[in-house]
């Protein structure tokens, strides 16, 4: 009878065992409480980011989304536009983007503008220094003459009326000994930054030549300059770097020297800084406030910018200032 109970016990034991097993290997039917997320799911996002604005800062800005989307959260959608620093404005100000990226610090007349629609600088919204572009000129692979240039050299021929009273400037103009042919001037329009920050800052509000070509695309100044053995054009140094088979850039003496832009020489206290400039984007706190995947791709475009620079054509912004930035968006609730 002893040996029966001992059986019983064990075959009792045996079966507790199995059913404890089988419980625990089941997956929980609870649903979650309402506004959380699973573990494994708490960190991926949706939906869509949207930017706009500066042509120069593009080509970086651009990268920077590639391996957002690639790496950090494929299901967002980071849209990426060129329209122009003051176009990419006009579209921020009224809030259609969440970003606007600009190769030139924005306006008075802009801020104000935010202000009447309620947004204040550093409260809804955020300035971000990404890194430093070096404004190039840039002539044909042909021209062997005109590879080094003083400063005034090229501020003097780009203002109207300063060589020539119609503007039809010959490169002997310049220097005597270089060939009587009518210089060809290009440029961005007055969509772009570039073209702001050449006829603001470079020329001091002096019209330029009446007789420049200014375009809307970058890849359309490449093209024209590369065909044109008597063409000048000012753009960001990015679009040259990218295109160095196909044109190739003066080096400016800025009173030490010929300088040639290069990522070793552009920033504020280097060789360049004479032509050197910082590159923004203008973040639209509020939104991100209301929506998860612009904070989060603002977190990552501070925290990649240095990263992506050099390989878009940008000299990096230094890491203690985008450190600022990473603590000013991580305050953001």
């Amino acid at each position: 009878m002893k040996k029966m109970k001992n059986l019983l016990f064990m075959l009792l034991m045996l079966a507790l065992v199995i059913f404890t097993a089988a419980c625990g290997g089941q997956q929980s039917t609870e649903t979650p409480t309402e506004g959380e997320q699973p573990a494994d799911q708490a960190t991926e996002l949706e939906g869509d980011v949207i930017v706009d604005g500066s042509g120069t800062v593009y080509p970086l800005m651009a990268r920077i989304a590639e391996e957002y989307m690639t790496t950090a959260q494929e299901n967002v959608s980071v849209q990426v536009g060129r329209a122009g620093s003051s176009a990419g404005f006009k579209k921020f100000i009224p809030g259609e983007l969440d970003f606007s990226d600009a190769s030139r610090p924005i306006k008075d007349e802009e801020v104000a503008q935010l202000a009447e629609k309620g947004m204040k600088m550093g409260e809804n919204v955020l300035e971000i220094k990404l890194a430093y572009d070096g404004l190039t000129m840039v002539i044909n692979k042909e021209n062997t003459w005109a590879t080094e240039m003083t400063k005034d050299e090229i501020v003097n021929m780009f203002i109207s009326g300063k060589i020539k009273a119609n503007d039809k400037v010959l490169w002997s103009d310049i220097r005597p000994d270089w060939p009587a042919e009518e210089v060809k001037f290009f440029g961005p329009n007055e969509n772009h930054g570039t073209y702001e920050f050449f006829f603001e800052k470079i020329l001091d509000e002096q019209p330029l030549v009446k007789t420049v070509n200014l375009q809307q695309e970058y890849s359309t100044l490449v093209d024209l300059v590369s065909k044109d053995k008597n063409a000048i054009a000012f753009f960001g140094y990015g679009y040259y770097a990218n295109n160095t088979d196909k044109l190739q850039a003066v080096s400016v003496d800025f009173g030490k020297g010929p300088v040639s832009p290069s990522l070793k020489t552009i920033g504020e206290d280097l060789d360049y800084a004479g032509f050197t400039r910082p590159v923004f984007t203008y973040l639209n706190v509020d939104y991100a406030k209301e929506k998860p995947q612009v904070l989060d791709y603002a977190k990552f475009v501070v925290e990649n910018a240095g990263k992506f620079a050099g390989e878009t054509g940008f000299a990096p912004m230094t890491e203690e200032t985008l450190k600022g930035y990473l603590d000013q968006l991580n305050a953001i609730k």
